[in-house]
């Protein structure tokens, strides 16, 4: 592989991350937040979202409906305790 096909590789990469997160451009800063701490970790309810993020839980409440609107997030029943909901990114 030459150096132009090793450059032309890294540029596609970084494109498609870029398009990765295009749906979460125009969003607050709290959504953004929220989508990069999914990122890190498979799957967090609202309170422990509210834990890594350090933001108020009505914060990450609206973040995470903000985030379902745009289907960058999908939420799902915990097993554990059915009354929690797991978030975690379709991004």
């Amino acid at each position: 592989m030459s150096v132009q096909d090793t450059a032309a590789t890294q540029v596609s990469t970084t494109e498609e991350q870029s398009d990765r997160w295009e749906p979460v451009r125009p969003l607050p800063p709290s959504c953004k937040l929220v989508v990069k701490t999914l990122d890190n970790h498979d799957r967090l309810t609202q309170q422990q979202l509210a834990a890594e993020t350090l933001l108020a839980t009505r914060t990450v409440r609206e973040a995470v409906s903000r985030l379902e609107e745009q289907g960058v997030v999908d939420s799902r029943v915990s097993f554990l305790d059915a009354r929690k909901q797991l978030y975690q990114l379709t991004i």
